[in-house]
């Protein structure tokens, strides 16, 4: 039911399309936004209208930034590690950013293998990663803890077989703070395979 005019409604529709609103939230989005008009709605449509123009996918690694190559790929010290991680998304690459992993780089696949979805390795950008690989001593496979995650990266491991590169993952398991009691019986076992000396 209606509660507004036809671009009410349509900014309604709009914003629950995004990832963790949905009907109510994008509403309560939406009325927040209007009452404050003047101070979020006007600089948040600017803004919006800048990013559609500015932002750009980097030629480089994928990752979404202003210029191209990324301000990562720019960075010089980024290459001195040798360590590019490969990454499902941006929004991964982010997150190991906000973790502070180091100076690294990255690769962004833009997804994962899934036969049943129709996702093949043409569909991701896998041939430029083969290309930059060579650049670096280890790839680390920063895929999710999914079929379709492990699939992709015993796929990118096959691929640099008897290349001098060491290929490595990130670990899975126990996460910090976490109790036996409350994890599933993947999550252990799997931890208890990739166990390490103290």
């Amino acid at each position: 039911m209606a509660s507004g005019g036809p671009e009410i409604e349509q900014l309604i529709q709009l914003l629950a399309r995004l990832p963790g609103l949905g009907p109510r939230s994008a509403r309560r989005a939406v009325l927040h936004l209007i009452k404050k008009k003047e101070q979020l709605m006007l600089p948040l449509s600017a803004a919006l209208d800048r990013a559609v123009l500015a932002v750009k996918s980097c030629e480089v690694c994928g990752n979404v930034d202003t210029t191209s190559p990324c301000s990562i790929c720019a960075d010089p010290r980024r290459g001195e590690s040798g360590i590019l991680i490969v990454v499902e998304d941006v929004a991964d690459l982010w997150a190991l950013e906000r973790a502070g992993v180091g100076q690294v780089r990255y690769h962004v696949l833009g997804g994962v293998l899934s036969p049943l979805d129709g996702v093949g390795p043409d569909d991701l950008n896998l041939e430029g990663l083969i290309a930059r690989a060579h650049d670096y001593s280890e790839i680390v496979l920063a895929m999710n803890a999914t079929v379709e995650g492990q699939t992709t990266a015993h796929y990118i491991t096959d691929r640099l077989t008897g290349t001098n590169i060491r290929v490595t993952r990130l670990a899975h398991g126990v996460p910090v703070g976490g109790e036996l009691d409350y994890l599933d019986e993947g999550t252990l076992s799997q931890a208890l395979k990739a166990r390490t000396v103290i």
